[in-house]
């Protein structure tokens, strides 16, 4: 993994937890950073609470041994909204683009992967 850049701001706690638990390959860890009733869409493919984070995890990140490079983060267009563009490499997916993140209570409420952030 890189060395964190000092120009890109820090991450709200939830956010970086989802790339550490990522790159640790700590499932629990990551599942545990949504909230019950957390929503991830990944282009167009929608999963719903733990459960469905964990499928996607099982078939997207940690099951893929997907890792993880912050390259930059900006305020989303409503409160507890990141744009978090990120480098992703492993058995899957490999290439950079933003990932929307919105946190509730400290936790990942809802994530939206695409190319745009609209």
């Amino acid at each position: 993994m890189s060395t964190p850049d000092e120009t890109i701001p820090a991450l709200p706690t939830a956010i970086q937890e989802f790339v550490d638990a990522t790159n640790a390959g700590d499932t629990e860890r990551f599942v545990g950073v949504f909230t019950e009733d957390a929503n991830l869409d990944d282009w167009g493919r929608k999963f719903h609470g733990h459960d469905g984070i964990r499928s996607w995890n099982d078939t997207d990140n940690i099951g893929k041994q997907s890792r993880f490079d912050v390259v930059g983060v900006v305020d989303g267009e409503e409160p507890q909204t990141y744009v978090v563009t990120l480098a992703v490499r492993g058995n899957g997916y490999n290439g950079t683009g933003p990932m929307i993140f919105t946190l509730r209570d400290d936790l990942i409420a809802d994530v939206k992967i695409t190319d745009t952030t609209t």
